[in-house]
């Protein structure tokens, strides 16, 4: 779990953070399974025979953590995937001194103009029905 923790931490690389992102999501995984494993305990099957049974709920809380951890990284590879699409690298101190190169590019452009609101157009063939005339036949009666 701390090794994931630390490949979060440590590395620039996006993949590699996810990759410790993986890590440390099959830590806690492993954590709360050995939390819910009771010694001599049998799945929750009612039987005469068995005294002790183990508990469900870790388990199918784990089952559902898994598919979110799974779809979580599938997200994270789009991310990454769309980041170096964008960007050509995936390094994250790369990726800032990108954007910060071209924030500073348009702060010493100047401002954006305002934009211009257009005036209401009733030709426009998307108009509003308050804009239409009463009548059906477009005489205003």
């Amino acid at each position: 779990m701390l090794i994931g923790l630390y490949v979060v931490i440590s590395h620039g690389n996006l993949l590699k953070k996810l990759i410790g992102l993986t890590l440390f999501q099959v830590g806690v995984f492993l954590f709360y399974i050995g939390l819910g494993k009771q010694d001599g305990g049998s799945a929750p099957v009612i039987a005469d025979d068995i005294d002790t049974y183990s508990h469900p709920l870790p388990q199918v809380l784990i089952l559902t953590a898994i598919v979110v951890g799974v779809a979580t990284l599938a997200v994270g590879l789009a991310l990454a995937v769309r980041i170096f699409e964008a960007y050509g690298t995936v390094e994250e101190d790369e990726i800032t001194d990108d954007d910060s190169a071209g924030y500073d590019a348009d702060r010493a452009a100047g401002p954006e103009p305002a934009d211009r609101v257009p005036e209401h157009d009733n030709n426009h063939p998307h108009r509003h029905d308050t804009d239409r005339p009463h009548g059906h036949d477009g005489s205003g009666s």
